[in-house]
């Protein structure tokens, strides 16, 4: 009987390091997983010569399609410029030999019902992501996503979140006023929510328009939202929820399905 439950014991640890063993590979790449994300990563904002400084931060985006494309959202980039002074969009990026670089920008096209933006950058061309399309994202699947929290603080170095999709759940984003409404968002209004995702990590300010993606291949399943659907206006840090937002990947494949077209 010892013999027994000695094999017993023998064979569960075995069935028990198997387990660990092929769980451990998910965790072991995020960290490569990172390292091909980043070059793809970049602060979205302003350029002005003749201000101090020159540069000024709105959110985060990610490079996408040819790698001279880049998403975000719309909320980033829908503050008006102040062209007459020299104000230009533009987005820095680290994935140069060089350091950071910067590169003028300019909005290709918006979806305000789901909080998009893509963009055009100048020069030549970045490594663009891989968007997800094949399995379904599921309630409780490991994620991470990069951009640059409260960067105009903390300074325009990539930070990385990890968490797990807490929640796949129903939300209708409002246009900012009656303007805004255009066919589109009042079919979308009257048709009933999309589903966007729940985070069990922390985004802040600066943290928009940030890919979330996978931990193993690093394929982007969503884009961090913070604005439209907690409030107006990014309050984090006077109002910490510890709860962060994504709008599904597929609404992105479809803006730029329909920026091809045109």
């Amino acid at each position: 009987m010892a013999g027994l439950v000695a094999a017993s014991r023998f064979l569960l640890a075995i069935l028990l390091g198997g387990s660990l063993l092929a769980a451990s590979p998910a965790s072991a790449d995020l960290p490569e997983t990172i390292e091909r994300i980043k070059p793809s990563v970049v602060v979205v904002g302003t350029y002005q010569q003749t201000r101090s400084p020159q540069f000024v931060m709105r959110g985060t985006g990610f490079v996408v399609g040819d790698g001279r494309q880049v998403a975000t959202n719309a909320h980033v980039i829908q503050q008006a410029l102040d062209e007459a002074a020299g104000e230009r969009l533009a987005i820095v990026t680290r994935s140069t030999p060089s350091g950071a670089q910067q590169r003028p920008a300019r909005v290709l096209t918006v979806d305000k019902a789901h909080d998009l933006a893509l963009l055009r950058i100048e020069g030549q061309a970045l490594p663009p992501v891989t968007l997800h399309e094949s399995d379904p994202v599921r309630e409780g699947q490991s994620v991470a996503f990069t951009g640059f929290p409260i960067g105009g603080a903390l300074g325009l170095s990539p930070v990385t979140h990890r968490g797990i999709i807490s929640a796949i759940t129903p939300i209708v984003l409002p246009g900012a006023n009656a303007r805004q409404l255009n066919a589109r968002v009042v079919q979308q209004i009257r048709s009933g929510s999309f589903d966007i995702y729940q985070l069990d990590a922390t985004a802040y300010p600066g943290n928009s328009g940030g890919p979330l993606y996978e931990l193993s291949r690093g394929e982007v399943v969503g884009i961090i939202n913070m604005v439209f659907v907690k409030e107006s206006k990014e309050s984090v840090l006077s109002k910490p929820s510890g709860i962060s937002f994504a709008i599904p990947v597929r609404f992105l494949r479809e803006l730029m399905a329909q920026e091809a077209k045109q």
